[in-house]
């Protein structure tokens, strides 16, 4: 059988969370309920959004998109978790494997790019109030929306373009919960050693880059803060920007971890737990770091509470 013929054919084995099968159950409520707090709190603030005239600006539209990548990240992976805890053979195809690191690859590219353009954002309405609308206007922000579904689509096309060229003839089982690439290079026959070089500079600079941005940004922010006079503005900004850079340096520590420490190809099931922080754990929270602090999505919430309220009393 050709190589490229009998790359497709092949199936996986995701063992990921199997060491422990006394767990299953409790693991399967837990990750059940963290699916559904997900999609609800994602999936309501991206309606939201949508249905209030009044956060129809460039910090609420980046929020949306952030929300639904956040969706899309949790829908590629915890249904096959949920599916493979009950699971006797616990099988993945390499067409589902492909798509699944697909979804995965363009959810965070895009949350890279989402999180830094948030953080100029936020660096433009504190620093220069002013010129906001100018420097912000509707038009950049729907353009820097386009170019982030660009780049978060473009990304994971090279990186399973590349897989393509593998055969994998070694073990099929997978020491993970989900297909990402570093574990299918550790099956791989073919010497990954261009696969790893493209993802350690693609990868590199999709993150440098925008930590840059965002670093910029914070420090910025951070500098202009410590110069206000009003000690309760000041606080308030600065617990606004703390749990905003908590989220950030969670999601880019567990990336950069991941995917770009020299030793990660040698690794084991040790990068389970740095894989549960950006696809399920960052996904949970976003949704309530960015949102429970801001009045205006508080207030939108119970404005909607309220016309529903008043629409059943008459």
């Amino acid at each position: 059988m050709p190589e490229d013929n009998h790359s497709l054919s092949v199936e996986f084995v995701l063992t990921g969370f199997s060491d422990h099968p006394e767990l299953k159950t409790l693991l399967f409520v837990v990750f059940f309920a963290i699916y559904l707090i997900t999609m609800v709190g994602n999936l309501g603030l991206v309606a939201l959004v949508c249905v209030e005239r009044q956060l129809h600006t460039p910090m609420y539209i980046f929020l949306c998109n952030l929300a639904l990548m956040d969706s899309c990240c949790s829908c590629a992976i915890t249904p096959k978790i949920l599916q493979n805890l009950f699971s006797k053979d616990k099988m993945i195809s390499f067409y589902e494997c492909m798509g699944q690191f697909y979804f995965l690859c363009l959810a965070e590219t895009a949350d890279c790019f989402l999180l830094a353009a948030m953080a100029y954002d936020r660096y433009v309405a504190i620093c220069s109030p002013l010129h906001y609308h100018t420097r912000m206007s509707k038009r950049l922000c729907i353009q820097m929306t386009v170019g982030v579904y660009i780049v978060g689509n473009v990304h994971p096309i090279i990186e399973e373009s590349l897989l393509l060229r593998l055969t994998f003839c070694r073990s099929h089982q997978i020491n993970h919960f989900f297909c990402d690439v570093i574990p299918l290079y550790r099956l791989s026959c073919v010497d990954p050693y261009i696969n790893e070089l493209l993802l350690l500079i693609a990868a590199g600079s999709i993150l440098v880059l925008t930590i840059t941005v965002v670093l910029i940004s914070y420090f910025q922010i951070l500098f202009t803060i410590f110069t206000m006079k009003s000690k309760e503005g000041r606080g308030k900004a600065l617990s606004t920007c703390a749990a905003h850079f908590l989220s950030v340096s969670i999601f880019y520590g567990s990336l950069l971890f991941m995917y770009t420490r020299p030793s990660t190809f040698k690794e084991g099931d040790k990068d389970v737990p740095i894989a549960i922080f950006y696809t399920i754990v960052i996904p949970l929270l976003n949704p309530f770091i960015y949102t429970l602090r801001n009045k205006e999505v508080i207030n939108a919430i119970k404005r909607i509470m309220k016309k529903r309220f008043c629409s059943i009393v008459k």
